[in-house]
């Protein structure tokens, strides 16, 4: 990226920490002034199900994929100035199209994104600021296996497992000017995947 003259800055943090958010927010507005645009990507999973779900694991989630989410995104509209351009662009996994078995608590804290999103476009889109969330399906970024690729292979009609790309695309688009009249919407941008 820097090659290419984009300012980047590296950050080490702990999202799962009450007082990451902030931290974070901070070292991006020292190092490259007030933020306008915001993607909250980052996750926390672990397999689980009915008979191994426990308060550690329920709360791990929660940490990252709730607490810090929320905090970031309200942290950022409170020191968005006002005006046309603001963008957060939040990372759901279609839990509201179906159901994710041995990943109570990560589809639980996911769902919870969704809520939070719709809501939070409401309340601050006297700002100018759009809020949204987008499903990218299975995405290959590292933690597929080529047997869980064999399995879910047949279930993209495209004939292809999702890549990064596909979401960095999708997160481009909302975070332009283009996209300023979309907010509150929970956009599923996975391949055509078929859940069953």
């Amino acid at each position: 990226l820097r090659a290419t003259g984009v300012r980047t800055e590296g950050v080490e943090v702990d999202l799962s920490l009450p007082d990451s958010a902030r931290r974070l927010l901070d070292r991006a507005e020292e190092s490259l002034g007030r933020p306008s645009i915001l993607v909250n990507v980052a996750a926390h999973s672990s397999r689980d199900g009915f008979e191994e779900l426990d308060a550690e694991t329920l709360d791990a989630h929660y940490a990252v994929n709730v607490r810090a989410m929320a905090l970031l995104s309200v942290g950022f509209a409170r020191r968005y100035p006002g005006g046309a351009g603001g963008r957060i662009v939040n990372f759901s996994s279609g839990q509201s199209i179906g159901p994710m078995p041995e990943e109570l608590a990560y589809a639980a804290s996911k769902g919870a994104i969704e809520a939070f999103t719709r809501t939070l476009a409401a309340e601050v889109g006297h700002k100018g600021i759009t809020v949204n969330a987008v499903n990218p399906g299975p995405t290959d970024t590292g933690w597929i296996s080529e047997e869980l690729a064999q399995e879910l292979l047949p279930k993209f009609p495209l004939g292809r497992i999702g890549q990064p790309e596909d979401a960095a695309r999708l997160v481009a688009f909302l975070a332009s000017d283009e996209a300023a009249w979309i907010t509150g919407q929970i956009i599923n941008s996975e391949g055509g995947f078929i859940r069953s």
